[in-house]
């Protein structure tokens, strides 16, 4: 063997790794919604789990890429750690379809059919229409799907070239006596781990052995401990991924590296007394591609066949291992790792922005409250809520931004799109919350009271605005359609029903039955109500823009500036609604409305008279 034989070695090994990179990342991102569909409905049950983190990591090709995500899923609360032990185990499993992909290489025969199996008779056609879907197609899943095939090819072509530059090894006694030296378990149980920690990925060594396999001096007693040190040299990835993280992102990790290191020393001591007690003679045979993706899936089931029954053992060891400490750990972040799978981050994002709708409702809804009972517990949680708004708006904000320079389908970016925009809307909320607030605070501590006909005026409007802002949260979460047109058409009565009682509170002081101070403050209070039922508005078009497949825009403008002219369907929505308002304004009432006056006639099926 020559330098040129070296450097042949070298340039197929680049273009291998190369290769199985860019179909994996090409695979990620055309699987991109099924892996946001698949993993939002992960449950406890042992076999989904399983099945999802093997399925997942088929598709994918790397059980790295699928442990990434799963500490990255538990670092931001989308998944329970019980949940990623049954996945892990899945991606140990599915890891083992590459093995058998690059398997194909060994394939040896005269028969014409027999040899269309082998990859360097398939691969160019697959490289050809890669390159044409590539180059000449608009539609980014068509271009996701030639880089696959192109990734395909160029990991194939690549083992080929590291395979038949290797096969001068051969004849090297140095060569030789290596793989004798990794007839000892320990020694090749070691070799495996480190050449997986240094490539970081289980698959790739599995598939440098198999060409190295092709020079025949690679016994299947060295090959052994070889593939199942690899399953303990993949761990270094999510352990890597996991530092810095939380807590449970920390115990996902440690529970991959003990699973992968207790079934590699348990099945290496059945292997060596197997081979002490039997000696096999199959063991000093030369491996081929296909025995080594045998053992490798092998080993995988054996693994996951004698841990799974264990598994609340290994949930149990984790936590031991990584206790939980006195203080209430730190919140839920977003996790930088998903990143790299920009479906899965972007449906963290989505997980985020609906917690930061709940705190902004729960904001108003407090705030309101406190308008008609004020209470120094109610005032801290407004503050509470409206700063939590702010970081949530600044970590969410930052976090899209970095999302949006990713490689990202048209649906995707709307999504991102439409998140930007609720952000801010759902911030505003909780702003507007706060001004609420600070009126009642005022209202209490200069000891004014309200007449009995404003108190009664308010309870209408402080039911209405609760209605709005749970109406916005069900319309994100559920992207309920019928809410988001609720939504529409409550906030319209909610606008005219503002400017009916600051006409008649202007009636009530010009009688003499209030104060000027108190009007000022009603007026405002009014205001902040209008404007977070204004934003309530902006999500709600956001939803049904997203429905007709357009880039959402802020229909109901800012206050401060003139109100934009809305799209033809919500027009009509709006003229619909108007009329289906006069009967059902709240989701089980309705509310009488004619002659600039607003009157409560029933609400929740419970009557209460007109507020006239």
């Amino acid at each position: 063997m020559d330098i040129f034989n070296i450097l042949t070695m070298i340039g197929g090994l680049s273009l291998f790794l190369f290769g199985m990179s860019l179909m994996g990342q090409a695979l990620e991102r055309r699987a991109g919604e099924r892996l946001r569909t698949t993993l939002s409905k992960m449950t406890s049950n042992r076999l989904i789990g399983f099945l999802t983190g093997c399925g997942v990591t088929a598709v994918i090709q790397s059980s790295s890429a699928t442990t990434i995500m799963v500490v990255g899923f538990v670092n931001s609360g989308l998944m329970t750690l019980k949940q990623a032990i049954n996945v892990i185990m899945g991606a140990n499993v599915g890891t083992t379809v590459t093995s058998w992909l690059l398997s194909l290489g060994g394939i040896d025969s005269g028969n014409v059919w027999v040899r269309l199996l082998k990859p360097s008779s398939f691969t160019p056609v697959l490289a050809g229409i890669g390159i044409i879907y590539y180059l000449f197609c608009r539609s980014s899943k068509k271009k996701d799907t030639g880089m696959i095939f192109l990734g395909f090819a160029t990991l194939m072509f690549g083992m080929e070239t590291m395979s038949s530059a290797v096969s001068g090894l051969a004849d090297l006694p140095s060569f030789q006596q290596m793989f004798l030296l990794f007839k000892n378990p320990l020694l090749g149980l070691l070799a495996g781990a480190f050449l997986t920690a240094l490539i970081q990925s289980s698959s790739a060594s599995v598939g440098i052995l198999q060409a190295l396999a092709a020079t025949g001096q690679v016994s299947y007693a060295a090959a052994v401990p070889i593939i199942m040190g690899q399953n303990i040299g993949t761990c270094v990835t999510a352990l890597a991924s996991a530092a810095g993280a939380g807590k449970n992102a920390k115990r996902a990790a440690f529970v991959h590296l003990s699973f992968n290191v207790i079934g590699a020393v348990v099945l290496l001591g059945v292997f060596m007394a197997g081979k002490a007690l039997f000696a096999p003679a199959v063991l000093n045979e030369g491996a081929t591609h296909f025995g080594i993706a045998l053992i490798h899936t092998a080993f995988n089931l054996v693994s996951v066949a004698v841990l799974m029954p264990l598994a609340p053992l290994l949930e149990k060891m984790a936590l031991t291992v990584i206790p939980v400490s006195g203080k209430q750990e730190a919140k839920v972040e977003l996790d930088e790792r998903l990143l790299t799978t920009p479906a899965l981050a972007l449906e963290q994002c989505r997980s985020m922005t609906a917690r930061m709708a709940h705190v902004s409702a729960r904001s108003l809804k407090s705030s309101v409250s406190a308008f008609s009972g004020y209470t120094p517990e109610l005032a801290e949680g407004v503050r509470a809520d409206e700063e939590q708004t702010d970081h949530l708006e600044d970590l969410l904000g930052s976090y899209l931004v970095r999302l949006s320079s990713k490689k990202l389908n048209e649906k995707d970016r709307r999504e991102i799109t439409v998140l930007f925009k609720m952000i801010g809307d759902y911030e505003r909320i909780a702003d507007h919350a706060l001004s609420i607030l600070e009126s009642a605070e005022e209202l209490y501590e200069k000891k004014f009271t309200l007449t009995k006909e404003a108190r009664k005026e308010f309870e209408i409007l402080a039911v209405s605005a609760e209605e709005i802002v749970d109406l916005s949260v069900e319309a994100f979460e559920k992207r309920s359609i019928e809410a988001a047109r609720s939504i529409r058409t409550l906030e319209r009565v909610i606008g005219q029903m503002k400017e009916s009682m600051r006409t008649r509170h202007i009636h009530r002081m010009q009688q003499g039955d209030c104060s000027i101070e108190v009007g000022f403050i009603w007026s405002d209070v009014l205001t902040s109500i209008e404007r977070a039922s204004g934003h309530c508005a902006n999500i709600a078009g956001c939803i049904l823009e997203r429905k007709i497949n357009s880039v959402p825009q802020i229909y109901h403008s800012d206050p401060y500036l003139i109100q934009e002219e809305p799209i033809a369907e919500f027009s009509e929505l709006d003229k619909e609604g108007e009329n289906g308002y006069e009967k059902d304004v709240f989701s089980s009432g309705y509310a009488c409305y004619g002659g600039g006056n607003v009157s409560l006639c029933s609400f929740r099926g419970e009557s209460r008279g007109c507020a006239e």
